[in-house]
């Protein structure tokens, strides 16, 4: 499967891409510079700050975007104002969001980790439409890839250190329950870092360290594998007018200037399956 390079490498860590008409294509983030990126039609990229991070964004049903910060969370209006909400926590702890995505009720999840990565230091959170806080997981360490299934009966995360992609089942009342493991992935393919879910139930995980997006089937055998030539593959999202590209996000987090060249480019590859739209933030 051919794999094209949509940018130069302009970003340090390079994460959570989403597609959506609502702001016109295709944003990401840069996270630990607090940056959201913006791809436009004829591939120039537009970078705003938001605050000392940039975990994950989601776009409002109302217009703008929910965003995941560092210790928490902003909204994002139609006219491009950003309001950050109460921080969750204190700034003395060490620990920062790190990636999110919205529930099929319009409910936005954030989970943290360490700047350290000490284990257990992190918490998955969910804002709802009112501003109100929930905590859904704790004893997390690198919170990471959270999406639904088509159906919305069942949810798909990776809490990277284990090495697996759980699933959980979901319903709106619950919420999420009766996590099990999906797929253990071995250690030398790489760590499961973020993921996405295509049309058909597949699940795509990218590989930080493993140079590569893999996708599970629903009955999780594994059936597809994009390589590509930087090594820490961070996150992927399906986009494009019919939802047949794959946008894949990299990173140079903790690279030599002259190790990896490609690293913290925007990479792009055309796949047999469609993805699913974007699931917005009711607030």
């Amino acid at each position: 499967m051919r794999v094209e390079q949509v940018t130069d490498p302009i970003v340090y860590h390079g994460e959570g891409p989403v597609w959506s008409p609502r702001w016109g294509g295709l944003r990401w983030v840069d996270m630990l510079a607090g940056d959201v990126l913006s791809l436009a039609g004829d591939g120039t990229v537009t970078r705003r700050h938001v605050g000392d991070v940039a975990a994950a964004v989601r776009p409002r049903r109302q217009g703008g975007a929910v965003i995941g910060v560092e210790r928490g969370f902003a909204l994002e209006d139609a006219d491009g104002t950003v309001t950050h909400l109460p921080t969750l926590w204190d700034d003395d702890c060490g620990i920062r969001m790190n990636e999110g995505g919205c529930d099929p009720d319009g409910r936005f999840y954030c989970g943290s980790m360490a700047y350290d990565k000490r284990p257990g230091a992190g918490t998955l959170y969910r804002l709802t439409p009112d501003g109100s806080v929930a905590v859904i997981l704790t004893g997390v360490t690198i919170s990471n890839g959270l999406e639904w299934s088509a159906d919305g009966t069942h949810a798909y995360y990776n809490d990277t250190p284990t090495q697996r992609i759980a699933v959980f089942d979901y319903d709106s009342e619950s919420g999420l329950t009766g996590q099990r493991t999906f797929v253990t992935v071995p250690a030398d393919a790489g760590r499961p870092d973020g993921l996405t879910v295509d049309a058909q139930g597949g699940v795509w995980v990218a590989l930080n360290n493993g140079s590569a997006v893999r996708r599970y089937s629903p009955t999780d055998v594994l059936d597809e594998v994009i390589e590509l030539p930087a090594r820490k593959v961070t996150a992927c999202t399906f986009g494009g007018p019919h939802l047949d590209e794959l946008f894949i996000t990299t990173s140079r987090e903790d690279l030599a200037p002259s190790e990896d060249p490609l690293a913290g480019s925007l990479f792009r590859a055309r796949v047999d399956v469609s993805g699913l739209p974007v699931r917005e933030f009711a607030g």
